[in-house]
């Protein structure tokens, strides 16, 4: 791996935390899934490192409880799907995308009570959240399909340019 693509790797990771950190106010209304499906588009498989990155240095601003085991797979699963339509160009297919795996997440982040709780814990966990799931829906469509075209560009130059 070269110097640059460590740089970039602590870069991204440090924006993922500084982008969920300043907006943890905010239900559900996140930029990490616009940012992950980018890095997966531009740095392919090197987004593996920030995901971990990012979530490891999230379970120690914020704690590791349930939810940030659910953190250990639900980016990895976004960038995995990403890396089937990666070279797809469409905003709204990628807005469609991020809006889904809004609308999943809480679906997602069940599993972990089907094995602690059962079934009936794992839907109401999922049916409690369905409110969240719809704001992160919405929000991650609405982001991705306005920021995706200029971030790609710029994030692509930047990915291009050799610094000395």
């Amino acid at each position: 791996m070269r110097t640059k693509d460590i740089v970039i790797i602590g870069v991204m990771a440090a924006l993922l935390i500084v982008l969920q950190v300043g907006l943890s106010f905010l239900p559900n209304i996140e930029l990490v899934s616009l940012i992950v499906i980018l890095c997966t588009i531009i740095y392919g498989w090197k987004t593996l490192y920030i995901i971990y990155i990012f979530v490891i240095a999230e379970g120690l601003i914020f704690g590791f409880g349930l939810w940030w085991v659910n953190y250990l797979y639900v980016w990895t699963i976004l960038m995995l799907l990403t890396m089937l339509f990666r070279d797809k160009q469409s905003p709204f297919l990628w807005a469609i995308i991020s809006g889904a795996f809004g609308l999943s997440f809480g679906l997602l982040c069940s599993i972990p009570y089907l094995f602690i709780g059962g079934v009936p814990m794992a839907v109401s966990y999922f049916i409690s959240g369905i409110p969240f799931d719809a704001i992160h829906c919405v929000s991650n469509y609405i982001i991705t399909l306005v920021l995706i075209k200029p971030l790609y560009l710029f994030l692509d130059w930047l990915n291009r340019k050799e610094f000395v």
